[in-house]
C-alpha cells in the first residue's frame, strides 16, 4: 500500500473526478487509517476495524469512479458488486461469500502479474537458450565448434533474421473448461471440484507449428511461470485481500426496506442484509487458496436512495456503515469542468481518437458551454443520469465525424457552439426523441 497522506489522496483523485470533496475526504481518511493501523502493536492492530462508508447520491455523480480510482491509487485489490445480485440463502441467486472469493482471485492474479513482470529479464534469457537448443542442429564431425555456431545463431535471432522461420514446439494444452453451476450455494462445490481436477489431471503437451517470435513469446511465458513461487504468490495475495482489499457494494438501496408481501419480488431483501452482516462485520470465508478473514476489508456501499433511505436498512446493517457521505448532484458548471479539467476529460479522449485518423479536432470554449448546457437540460427534462449524459451527447454530436474520419485526409475540424446546436437541435427540441435517443 502506498503511504499517501489524505491530502495527497484527495489531490490525486481530483485529477480524474470533479467536485465531491466530502466523499474524497472520507475515503482518503479511511485509507490513511489503514496505514496507521499497520503502525500499531500487533495486539492493538487486530482490534482496529475499518470504518465502512455509504455514499449517497444519484447515478452518474462519481460514486463508483471514486472507489475505483482510490483502489488503483493505493494498489489495493478492488471488487465492485451489486447488492441486488445476491439473494437470501435458499433463493435463486449468488452466495454473498462469493464476493470474497472473487476478491481473492483478483488479488492472486495481481500478485502473480507483478511477480511475472519481475522475472521477465531472467525468463527471456532462459527462453532464448531453450529456443537456441531447438534451432541448433546436432553438430556432425568436422563442423565448427558448437559454441561459435550458437553465438552466430543468437545474433541472428536478436537481429530478427529468423522471424520468418517456423518451428515445431511442444506447448501446454489448455485444460478443458469446467461446467459452472448456477444454483444457489454451488460456488463452494465449483471451487472444490476445480481444485481436485487440477491436482489429478496431468499437464499435457502437444506439438504446434509456430514462428520463431511466437515460439520465443511462449517460452518466455513458460519460463516466467517456473521462476515465480506459487506459494509465495498465494500468501502475499491473501495478505493483501485481508488487509487492503476494498469491496464496492453498489445498489445498496435496492435491498433496503422490509418486505411488504410474502413471495413478492423483493422477498429476500432483508435476508440479503442479514447474510451480508457477518461478511461486513468480520468472518472467515473458505476460498480455493485458504481461509480468508474479512475483519479488515474496507466495504464502500453506494446507492441513490431515492425511495428507500439509509434508515430503512436493518439496524445491524446501519451499524456496520458508520460513515455516510452525500454526493452532490451535477449541474452545468460541473459538466463544463468534467469536459475540460480531468486528465481523462471526454474532449481530450475524442480529440486523441480522431488524431489516430489524422483528423485534428478542437473544441471552442463556447462549444463546451453549449454541450454542458444541453446535457444538463436533457437530464432535467428526462431521466437524470448525471455525467453519463455527456457520453451520449458527445457520441451523437461527433457521429458524422467519427464515421467519415478515415476519408477526411488530415482535416482540421473546429467544434463551436453553432456546430453543437446544428447537430443536436432536432433532438433537444423534440422531448420524445430525446427520451428515446439520449
Amino acid at each position: 500500500m502506498r503511504e499517501l497522506t489524505p491530502r495527497q489522496i484527495v489531490e490525486e483523485l481530483a485529477k480524474y473526478i470533479v467536485g465531491q470533496d466530502k466523499a474524497k475526504r472520507a475515503v482518503a481518511i479511511a485509507i490513511r487509517n489503514r496505514w496507521r493501523r499497520q503502525q500499531l502493536p500487533p495486539e492493538l492492530r487486530e482490534e482496529v476495524a475499518p470504518k465502512n462508508i455509504i455514499m449517497i447520491g444519484p447515478t452518474g455523480v462519481g460514486k463508483t469512479e471514486i472507489a475505483r480510482r482510490l483502489a488503483n491509487l493505493v494498489k489495493a485489490p478492488f471488487l465492485k458488486v451489486e447488492a441486488s445480485r445476491y439473494t437470501e440463502v435458499g433463493y435463486h441467486g449468488r452466495d454473498v461469500e462469493s464476493m470474497i472469493r472473487d476478491l481473492v482471485e483478483l488479488a492472486v492474479e495481481t500478485v502473480r502479474g507483478e511477480q511475472l513482470e519481475g522475472v521477465q529479464v531472467e525468463a527471456q534469457k532462459h527462453a532464448e537458450e531453450h529456443l537456441l537448443d531447438i534451432l541448433l542442429p546436432v553438430p556432425a564431425e568436422g563442423d565448427p565448434p558448437r559454441e561459435s555456431t550458437r553465438e552466430r545463431l543468437r545474433a541472428k535471432l536478436r537481429a530478427g533474421d529468423l522471424d520468418a522461420r517456423s518451428i515445431e514446439l511442444e506447448v501446454k494444452e489448455q485444460p478443458a473448461a469446467i461446467p459452472v453451476f448456477s444454483s444457489m450455494g454451488m460456488d463452494q462445490v465449483d471451487m472444490n471440484l476445480q481444485n481436485m481436477l487440477e491436482r489429478i489431471m496431468p499437464t499435457r503437451r502437444r506439438p504446434r507449428r509456430v514462428t520463431v517470435p511466437e515460439a520465443l513469446r511462449i517460452l518466455v511465458q513458460e519460463e516466467a511461470e517456473k521462476l515465480i513461487d506459487r506459494e509465495q504468490v498465494i500468501e502475499e495475495a491473501l495478505q493483501r485481500a485481508q488487509n487492503s482489499g476494498i469491496v464496492f457494494l453498489d445498489e445498496l438501496d435496492k435491498i433496503a426496506g422490509r418486505e411488504t408481501q410474502v413471495g413478492g419480488p423483493d422477498v429476500s431483501r432483508e435476508g440479503v442484509q442479514r447474510d451480508l452482516l457477518p461478511i461486513v462485520e468480520g468472518s472467515t470465508v473458505a476460498t480455493r487458496y485458504g481461509m480468508v478473514r474479512t475483519d479488515h476489508i474496507l466495504f464502500i456501499a453506494a446507492g441513490a436512495f431515492h425511495v428507500a433511505k439509509p434508515a430503512d436498512l436493518i439496524p445491524e446493517m446501519q451499524g456496520r456503515f458508520p460513515i455516510r457521505v452525500e454526493l452532490d448532484d451535477l449541474g452545468k458548471d460541473e459538466f463544463v469542468r468534467i469536459l475540460t479539467e480531468p486528465q481523462n476529460a471526454l474532449t481530450k479522449q475524442y480529440a486523441a481518437l480522431m488524431e489516430t485518423e489524422g483528423v485534428r479536432l478542437t473544441f471552442a470554449p463556447d462549444a463546451i458551454e453549449e454541450i454542458a448546457s444541453m446535457s444538463f437540460h436533457i437530464n432535467q427534462r428526462t431521466q437524470s443520469i448525471g455525467a453519463r449524459r455527456l457520453h451520449t451527447v458527445m457520441e451523437r454530436l461527433l457521429e458524422d465525424i467519427s464515421f467519415d474520419a478515415p476519408e477526411m485526409g488530415g482535416a482540421k475540424v473546429p467544434i463551436d457552439a453553432k456546430y453543437v446546436r446544428d447537430k443536436l437541435k432536432d433532438i433537444v427540441a423534440d422531448e420524445d426523441l430525446a427520451r428515446f435517443i439520449l
